[in-house]
């Protein structure tokens, strides 16, 4: 090879080598082009900072105590009498420390109290005499199991959702006591006798009351449907949880429920069953607002749609930013601001009244029609503009539900309702149901 031919096939290779050279910075810069636009759910890096560190930011003040101590039912002392090094007498004590160990005493079996009567003879009578012997407030009628135990059993199936065979289980394995399924159940029935003139109590009460909320859930008895309907009033120490179940839906069950005594406000969703009552009424807002969602996802496209859903939404948070300021306002003022958030509901929703193949046509006649019960919680104070306490209310039935399935009588079911019933309330005004069941039965006020 002469040294011409050398040169060009030198400068071949150096062309061929430039060229790939060029191929390979080019991907290179399309890697570090993709390195650059990361996936939205990896974090960058981020350089540490150098600069002085902020102060540890300070707990509040509840949060820096010990942990809560108990009320100590015994007291056992720790001491030496001398000292361990060299065994001279140790003379002065003060307490170095505590320590508390929280411990159950061990199941005591059931105490079974026989009530022995004698009966004596009257010469001068000629016959027998006995003495009276009165057990009221220690067992219910004629039984054999006292008051305390019953309210147990009660407390046992209401509040912490036992089957009657597992209550049967817990009280032969911790208290030695053996049941029948069928004794349990005839206790329970007990316990809703002896709390009807209470459960009276409670419904009268209800109706009394300025506001309440209103649900209902299904309920199956042997087999067959029906309804549980729950009626709540406002938490305190009046709060009324109050349960009862039929066999239909139809809205005349809330109106024999509610009666003629009821003038307050009642507080539902959109169910058409609640539409016989005739007084002031608000509907929940989060049923609304929870249809205009499905609304936008069923045409995420349409934005005529989304707009519409997002005006409804505005009108709602603009009654909710007012409602701080409410109280300083007077009557004419909220009247005021309550008639201006129906007209624009009713701006709103006229378009599309009227052409059933829009999508917002059956939110839209919902609005008219239920108009006058949208703003409710703007005029009149204290009213909340959800149904969330009913929800919540209803929550422990439908566990309940879930677990047993339902009950196989009426009688069943009543019993179920009734327990419900008092047993929800009493928590509802935050006392304790397993002393509260207790006082009740034994008559304590």
């Amino acid at each position: 090879m002469t040294l011409e031919q050398e040169v060009i096939a030198l400068r071949a290779e150096n062309a061929a080598l430039r060229a790939e050279l060029a191929a390979a910075l080019k991907r290179i810069a399309e890697l570090e082009q993709g390195r650059r636009q990361r996936p939205s759910f990896v974090k960058a890096n981020k350089p540490k900072e150098t600069g002085p560190k902020k102060p540890r930011r300070k707990r509040k003040p509840e949060h820096n105590g010990a942990r809560r101590r108990e009320t100590p039912t015994k007291s056992e002392p720790h001491k030496l009498e001398n000292c361990p090094d060299c065994g001279s007498h140790l003379y002065g004590q003060s307490v170095a420390r505590r320590r508390q160990v929280i411990e159950l005493p061990p199941p005591q079996p059931v105490e079974v109290t026989e009530h022995v009567v004698f009966k004596s003879w009257c010469p001068r009578c000629g016959r027998w005499h006995t003495p009276q012997l009165n057990l009221r407030g220690v067992v219910l009628g004629q039984g054999r199991l006292g008051v305390r135990l019953i309210s147990l059993i009660a407390y046992l199936r209401t509040e912490l959702r036992m089957t009657v065979r597992a209550i049967r289980n817990y009280l032969k394995a911790v208290h030695d006591l053996a049941l029948s399924t069928g004794e349990i159940a005839e206790v329970l029935d007990q316990v809703r006798e002896a709390g009807r003139p209470t459960l009276r109590g409670l419904r009268e009460q209800m109706r009394r009351s300025p506001v309440v909320h209103a649900d209902e859930t299904g309920w199956r008895e042997d087999g067959r449907g029906g309804y549980v309907w729950a009626f709540s009033t406002p938490e305190g120490p009046e709060a009324v949880r109050y349960f009862e179940r039929d066999k239909s839906r139809s809205g005349q069950v809330a109106k024999r429920i509610l009666s003629v005594t009821f003038k307050g406000i009642l507080i539902s969703d959109f169910f058409a069953g609640y539409n016989r009552y005739k007084g002031s009424h608000q509907r929940c807002w989060v049923h609304l607002l929870r249809d205009l969602h499905e609304l936008k996802e069923e045409h995420a496209g349409d934005e005529p749609v989304l707009q519409w859903a997002r005006d409804v939404r505005a009108l709602y948070d603009e009654a909710k930013a007012a409602l701080p300021g409410v109280k300083e306002r007077t009557e004419q003022e909220r009247e005021a601001l309550y008639d201006n958030l129906v007209q624009r509901v009713q701006k709103l929703a006229l378009p599309f009244a009227r052409d059933k193949k829009h999508p917002c046509w059956a939110l839209s006649k919902r609005l008219l029609r239920h108009q006058d019960e949208l703003f409710l919680f703007v005029r009149v104070d204290g009213v909340p503009a959800d149904n969330n306490l009913a929800e919540r209310s209803l929550r422990p039935i439908v566990v309940i539900r879930k677990i047993s399935g339902g009950t196989r009588s009426p009688a069943g079911s009543e019993t179920r309702m009734a327990l419900a019933s008092l047993f929800a309330t009493w928590r509802a005004r935050d006392l304790n149901p397993f002393h509260a069941c207790f006082n009740m039965l034994t008559g304590i006020a």
